[in-house]
């Protein structure tokens, strides 16, 4: 069973930055992932990392402001999100796979967090 605890969210103002961390309870060898969820929308994804944090992916339409990585030694994976606009504003979820860093083996996974909130106000 894989605990994954997010935390960093906030009240932050347009163009400001946030940096998300998640907590693993697990191994290295998971393939880890963020996705966010605005009110009334489906869970969108939004960044992945490879276990070794080689290779990383992200939503083509966010590409620029997100940048994800991971410190294994400390079992926690990071997102950072720049130039904040309203519409980031959402709860941040990650995710671990054994599957791999692809969107669908996160998104299938069992093992996701609480999440966390991040409003961005304009």
């Amino acid at each position: 069973q894989v605990q994954l605890v997010e935390s960093g969210g906030g009240l932050v103002q347009a163009g400001g930055s946030v940096r998300l961390s998640c907590a693993s309870s697990a191994s290295s060898r998971y393939a880890m992932g963020w996705f966010r969820q605005a009110p009334g929308k489906e869970h969108e994804f939004v960044a992945a990392i490879s276990w070794s944090g080689s290779r990383q992916y992200y939503a083509d339409s966010l590409k620029g402001r997100f940048t994800i990585s991971r410190d294994n030694a400390e079992n926690t994976v990071y997102l950072q999100v720049n130039s904040l606009k309203p519409e980031d504003t959402a709860v941040y979820y990650c995710a671990a796979s054994v599957a791999g860093p692809s969107e669908s083996s996160l998104r299938n996974s069992p093992y996701w967090g609480q999440g966390t909130q991040v409003t961005v106000s304009s």
